[in-house]
């Protein structure tokens, strides 16, 4: 996809201003989006970025949602999708204070929200289901899973 002159000028302004609204965290290109904690905030280069451009920002604000919400990481699979679900409801906080020029060009899309949380429930999922009996398992706070139909529990 190659992007048209308005959507990188639309970016280029987001950048500016989350840099300028946010500046305690670091914005910088790297390989996919990450946050890492304590103020590090990696973005796929949109150049070479296999999200299409209208949900780069999206991803740029859920990254940043991760950054508000100091989050570090996490012990037990649940919490991921925990964490996940929080920096979205920051992103759409984030997205809400934009300038009205940018919040115009730059369209919250709720399906990509949804379709991206699928992607971590899908995960969560695959991960309990044991691979012995099929039953779904349980995760213990050391991260240990176990089934209840093979581990006899009683």
């Amino acid at each position: 996809m190659t992007p048209d002159t308005g959507t990188q000028l639309n970016l280029k302004q987001l950048l500016d201003y989350l840099q300028t609204a946010y500046p305690n965290f670091h914005f910088l290109y790297g390989n996919r989006f990450k946050f890492r904690y304590p103020d590090q905030i990696s973005l796929e280069n949109p150049e070479n970025s296999a999200i299409p451009l209208e949900f780069f920002a999206l991803q740029t604000l859920h990254e940043l949602g991760h950054a508000l919400c100091k989050h570090k990481d996490y012990t037990i699979d649940i919490s991921r999708l925990k964490i996940e679900c929080e920096a979205w409801e920051t992103a759409k906080t984030a997205y809400e204070k934009l300038p009205e020029n940018l919040k115009n060009t730059l369209k919250w899309d709720e399906n990509y929200v949804e379709d991206s949380l699928d992607t971590y429930r899908d995960w969560l999922h695959t991960r309990s289901k044991c691979k012995k009996c099929g039953l779904t398992r349980f995760q213990t706070e050391d991260g240990e899973w176990h089934c209840p139909r093979c581990e006899n529990f009683t």
